[in-house]
């Protein structure tokens, strides 16, 4: 394994210097790392186009032309004319003036490859790839040119795109020998896979697409079967061992909160409680996991739920992230289960001691049904006789250890079922990723009669006319959000921020006929619960806040959410904040406020969220245009784990092929002991595909 683990200054061109360069850029120091960087997109250099058929739109291309004349303008910029017959463009160079002149002589002939431009109604090119033309007659050699992840510091460092090419020629040609196959024979045969040294040589270096896409094939492949394999066979052990609690019939406090219902459930929602009901049945702990729209009615199917626990004899809990929405989930449930005598509690940080000692005693002797509530579920002195199952709500918003203090409270020593809920949509390939080992159960269907949020988009030189609508939405009788992206003033981001913006609407509605409440995260949560109680009340027309509103708080009577500088948000978020909204009777409108500076790729993500509200496809447009790390917005930090090459974006139909043949592997070998299976257990120890764990679970 020596020039595998080689250090990359060894390699010729590089030494100690460009190695230091490329350890801090790409992360790579081993010769063996560096064969693992793959090109993200090809040049195909056998194609000459005419200059008469070039246009600005396009990417890169080839014209093989002869230099008509030079000309300086300036100092700093050269301007080379050349010609093929069918036309004449503009060569232009900024450095390497000097060079350039000496070698484009008038008459010389040359192919220009780079990126078509205009100019004052000119096509030229800046700084194209210049090489020798092909003898008359002759076509350049068909080859596609990968081209490699790259930065500033590396090109500034001469590590430019053909420096990359010769350093993975060289890389390979030493390492190429001593890579050893990662995956076994059968599973090479069974998916038509090419082997691994054949797939490293051309996804750097393919003689055309046939053989680009079977090297593509195998190493996208190898990726995600391993990822898929790595987090199944913690799901395989998990469910084999059998450890849950058998829940085995629906019982009467259900079948009374059932019959008491003022609605029809939709489909989706019977769909959803016949999985859970036979998980709770199965003998098994369920790890399910529950995705619904903003709207689409979670909360009833975890009330539901909860109730099959207590109709076999136990006890459940609902956690919630916030103060605000454990609040709100225990008011709409109280209202579910009156029918029911089940009693439910709410414990949080700002609950008394008093009533504190009542819950626990509560808890202990059985009488309490459903204890809703924030972290403080998960103190030591909170011990209940018999849970059964815990309801996660956002559960991304709960750390490991957190979790891991809930699993210990079930009943029997044996840890509850668990449902985890999210509001966030979240595209069907990252799902199976990011919770590779939890089942997972979509609500795909709104409630009849849930009206449509009108939504829009404006700059702020419509703030006057956006201020007058919102005079007469409040003169109607309903209220408004105003959210922003920052709370204090940044020198970096020239945003309209909190502070400022307040006073803004303050001046532009001002008291009496106009209240004003404030909520961010940097208040306490006595202020934060003063302000959010005083606009759920109706006592404040307006609540100014940041995102902290973004999870689940449910006022029917607010028609209006104002986003300002919505450019800085991410879908995800962006389809959260609008879902506070459209919960009431009335028509409600979303305001998409963003500066005058918005990028393009900004101004997309903007209309698409005016074009629909249908959260799974902007959650996997979001994942296309951003890629799968930034999905949760600002806040995400990113994939819990490294793809070379597979990209959770595109690669979803392969996905699904990797895990299915990784459950049919493991249906076959539980704990890869068989010997067929030692290459699978080796790559798996090495760690690559040891995801943060996401569902937590037992």
């Amino acid at each position: 394994m020596g020039e595998l683990t080689t250090s990359i200054q060894y390699l010729p061109g590089v030494g100690p210097k460009r190695a230091a360069l490329l350890t801090r850029e790409l992360g790579v120091q081993t010769i063996g790392e560096l064969i693992r960087i793959y090109p993200f997109r090809y040049i195909d250099r056998s194609r000459i186009y005419k200059i008469a058929e070039l246009r600005a739109d396009m990417t890169g291309v080839q014209v093989c032309a002869t230099v008509l004349r030079a000309e300086m303008p300036s100092p700093k910029r050269l301007s080379v004319w050349v010609g093929d017959g069918s036309g004449e463009m503009e060569m232009v160079f900024f450095s390497g003036i000097k060079w350039n002149v000496e070698r484009l002589r008038k008459g010389a002939r040359f192919l220009f490859y780079g990126k078509p431009a205009e100019f004052n109604g000119r096509l030229n090119m800046v700084h194209p790839e210049i090489d020798p033309a092909p003898a008359e007659g002759e076509q350049p050699q068909g080859t596609l040119t990968g081209v490699y992840p790259s930065t500033e510091k590396l090109k500034n460092g001469g590590v430019t795109g053909k420096v990359m090419c010769r350093l993975m020629a060289s890389a390979l040609a030493l390492a190429l020998p001593e890579v050893e196959e990662t995956l076994p024979e059968y599973v090479l045969r069974d998916n038509g896979l090419v082997p691994l040294r054949y797939a490293l040589q051309n996804i750097h270096f393919p003689k055309d697409q046939y053989v680009l896409s079977k090297a593509s094939m195998r190493l996208k492949f190898e990726e995600l079967f391993l990822l898929q394999l790595s987090l199944l066979k913690q799901k395989f052990i998990t469910s084999r061992a059998g450890t849950g609690i058998p829940l085995p019939k629906v019982g009467e406090p259900f079948n009374a909160c059932y019959r008491a219902l003022p609605y029809e459930l939709t489909g989706a929602q019977k769909r959803v409680i016949h999985e859970i009901r036979d998980d709770l049945k199965s003998g098994a702990q369920m790890n399910r996991l529950l995705q619904g729209d903003v709207g689409s009615g979670k909360t009833m199917v975890a009330v539901l739920s909860c109730l099959i626990a207590i109709g076999n004899g136990y006890q459940a809990c609902i956690m919630a992230p916030t103060e605000v929405l454990a609040r709100q989930h225990y008011n709409n449930i109280s209202k579910y289960l009156a029918p029911t005598g089940v009693r439910v509690e709410l414990l949080t940080g700002s609950t008394t001691q008093k009533v504190r000692r009542e819950i626990h005693a509560a808890l202990e002797d059985g009488s309490l049904g459903i204890l809703v509530g924030t972290h403080a579920l998960l103190e030591d002195n909170v011990r209940f006789k018999a849970l059964a199952l815990a309801v996660i709500d956002e559960q991304h918003r709960f750390g490991v250890d957190q979790r891991a203090k809930l699993w210990a409270k079930g009943a029997g020593g044996l840890p509850p079922h668990v449902l985890v809920m999210t509001a966030t949509p979240i595209p069907r390939t990252l799902a199976m990723t990011l919770y590779g080992d939890l089942d997972v159960s979509i609500i795909d269907e709104m409630p009849p009669g849930r009206k449509p949020v009108q939504s829009m988009l404006i700059t702020p030189s419509k703030r006057s006319a956006l201020y007058g609508f919102m005079r007469k939405e409040i003169a109607a009788g309903r209220q408004v959000f105003v959210v922003y992206p920052l709370i204090f003033e940044s020198e970096k981001l020239d945003l309209q921020n909190l502070q400022n913006g307040f006073e803004d609407i303050v001046r532009a509605f001002p008291l009496p006929d106009y209240k004003v409440a404030i909520v961010h995260g940097q208040q306490s949560a006595e202020e934060k619960n003063f302000n959010m109680d005083a606009f759920v009340a109706g006592r404040a027309n307006i609540l100014v806040s940041t995102t902290v509103i973004e999870v689940g708080v449910d006022v029917p009577n607010a028609s209006v959410m104002v986003i300002e500088s919505a450019q800085r948000f991410g879908l995800s978020q962006l389809h959260q904040l609008r879902g506070r909204v459209g919960r009431g009777a009335e028509k409600s409108y979303c305001i998409f406020v963003a500066d005058y500076k918005t990028s393009k790729e900004a101004r997309q993500r903007l209309e698409l969220m005016c074009s629909t509200e249908d959260g799974f496809v902007i959650a996997e447009e979001d994942m296309k245009m951003r890629g799968p790390g930034d999905l949760e917005g600002t806040q995400q930090s990113g994939l819990p784990i490294n793809l070379n090459i597979a990209s959770l974006a595109r690669d979803g139909l392969l996905l699904q092929q990797a895990r299915a043949y990784a459950l049919k592997v493991l249906e076959a070998d539980p704990s890869l002991q068989l010997g067929c299976n030692a290459l699978l257990v080796a790559e798996l120890r090495k760690g690559k595909y040891d995801i943060k764990d996401y569902s937590k679970i037992s």
